[in-house]
């Protein structure tokens, strides 16, 4: 019980305006105190909601990003024919490709030139036309290095999955993303040159005539001497899409775009 102290100086109803006074005082910081804690948890309510809000939308983003298909962990594209046509990053998914997907109806291209990425064609037990052929043999060319050393063209040679082996002759040595080819091969000498569109919203890329068919807007890009981030840039500034994606895109070296005509 809170205890009453009065002043003996001052009458009754003095002692009563002091506590009366004291007593409004006493109100008015309670009311502020209430109003305070009012605000404060209309303030936790709308963080509260904002948070949900938040998050709501980033699973709706992850739900509506494409999951990636297995072979877009490879140079990639689909042929103006339809065919799929997977090709090595590096000696290791040269590798990959070779002993894991590249199958007896399927047809493989390289060429003479060290630092050459494997190309495969995916027959899928149907007859590969003369167009894949050469879209395929576009592709090793362009993402090989002799992009970077500014050929023009270059000799590309195809040859079936089991003519492929790592079994080395005496005295040799096979590194890792080389094979022995046994037997015959044929070759094809496509000039150097690829291109980059954009279809559903997806960035693809690869030679020119595939992603001319099937893309929904393209850019060619040729040799040249700015950085793939430079050259990437004014693509999405023509096709859109996202800057990483059109960058795994891009041949290896300097590059530019093609001015269209």
């Amino acid at each position: 019980m809170e205890k009453i102290t009065l002043d003996i100086k001052k009458s009754v109803e003095q002692n009563a305006s002091v506590y009366f006074e004291k007593s409004k005082k006493s109100k008015k910081k309670l009311e502020g105190a209430l109003i305070a804690l009012k605000k404060s948890r209309e303030k936790l309510k709308a963080l509260k909601e904002k948070k949900e809000t938040t998050e709501k939308k980033i699973q709706e983003i992850k739900k509506a990003k494409p999951k990636k298909e297995w072979y877009e962990k490879f140079r990639w594209f689909y042929s103006s024919e339809g065919f799929l046509c997977i090709g090595g990053r590096d000696a290791t998914t040269n590798d990959i490709i070779i002993k894991k997907h590249a199958e007896n109806d399927d047809i493989v291209f390289h060429t003479d030139m060290a630092g050459s990425p494997f190309f495969v064609i995916k027959a899928d037990n149907k007859k590969i036309g003369e167009a894949t052929m050469q879209e395929a043999a576009q592709a090793t060319a362009s993402y090989s290095r002799g992009w970077r050393l500014g050929l023009s063209t270059l000799d590309v040679f195809y040859v079936k999955p089991e003519q492929l082996t790592k079994t080395p002759r005496a005295g040799e040595y096979i590194g890792k993303g080389a094979f022995i080819v046994k037997g015959k091969t044929e070759y094809l000498h496509p000039n150097l040159q690829a291109a980059i569109g954009i279809k559903n919203e997806k960035i693809i890329g690869g030679p020119v005539n595939a992603i001319k068919k099937n893309s929904d807007k393209f850019v060619i890009i040729n040799q040249g001497k700015e950085k793939a981030s430079d050259t990437a840039k004014k693509i999405m500034k023509i096709i859109g899409g996202n800057l990483d994606d059109i960058i795994s895109f891009i041949p290896p070296g300097g590059s530019k775009v093609q001015k269209p005509k």
